[in-house]
């Protein structure tokens, strides 16, 4: 039975610009397995083109159809909710920016009429971002989104803080919840990539990434089996502590080629 395995990215087949020891062997071996394959990130601060040239640099040739990020989901999402008079005012780097725009987004900064708020990883963020936002929200009641919950993301070294820094900010001065997450671990994206991209039925499918309230939680709620990798964010301990349990824990992904038929065991 074919197969389908969708990778995070960070922390899990790399950190920083150093490819993580047998990633690149275990993908050509899957791939001559003749099994599907996705790289899944919600890291909003690069284009599925960057991450395509980013891959192919350090030895894992992939193409641009095989490559999903949160951007390319928040866009599709849009241009599916927004009508004509809809526009949205993006917190984010350049990344996201081009991404919408290749969705033909209609994108303002101008609170008056921004009916979306879009909330992406940014590393300028400051007040006059938030306060636009903010006002968007008061004067509009526009719906808000984030990209990805992510906290942190993993760097070589340690972790750097991610887009929940901007949806905290924002959840501070509404006192609500944001209306929508678009990236892991929504079922939004979960049914996207499985059902639009591989094309395969869940049960068939492997969630392998380093992050259990992103990666395996949603491979949980939808069916998929999990495959937690120690090279990332979550170690043994926090593993121990949390109610969100992957199906498989595995040192790293160089691992995976030496389970037999995914049977092995925790």
């Amino acid at each position: 039975m074919q197969k389908g395995y969708i990778f995070d990215l960070d922390g899990t087949v790399y950190l920083d610009n150093r490819l993580i020891d047998g990633a690149a062997e275990v993908i050509q071996t899957l791939r001559a397995r003749g099994d599907k394959l996705v790289f899944l990130t919600n890291k909003s601060i690069a284009t599925r083109e960057e991450y395509v040239e980013k891959l192919n640099r350090l030895g894992i040739q992939v193409s641009l159809e095989e490559i999903i990020n949160s951007n390319y989901i928040t866009g599709k999402y849009l241009k599916e909710h927004m009508t004509q008079t809809d526009a949205a005012y993006v917190i984010g780097e350049e990344a996201l920016i081009q991404e919408l725009m290749a969705e033909n987004i209609r994108m303002t900064n101008n609170a008056d009429i921004a009916t979306y708020v879009v909330l992406g990883w940014d590393r300028q963020f400051h007040y006059d971002k938030l306060n636009i936002a903010y006002q968007a929200w008061v004067k509009n009641n526009a719906t808000i989104l984030a990209t990805n919950p992510d906290r942190t993301c993993p760097v070589d070294g340690g972790q750097i803080p991610d887009c929940a820094g901007m949806i905290g900010a924002m959840e501070g001065v509404t006192g609500k919840s944001i209306d929508v997450i678009i990236g892991k671990p929504s079922k939004l994206t979960a049914e996207f990539v499985v059902n639009d991209i591989l094309q395969l039925k869940p049960e068939q499918c492997y969630m392998i990434g380093d992050r259990l309230e992103t990666d395996i939680l949603m491979g949980n709620e939808n069916g998929l089996n999990t495959i937690l990798v120690l090279t990332g964010i979550t170690t043994r301990e926090l593993l121990e502590e949390s109610r969100i349990q992957p199906t498989y824990i595995l040192n790293s992904i160089k691992e995976i080629v030496s389970m037999q038929d995914m049977t092995s065991i925790k």
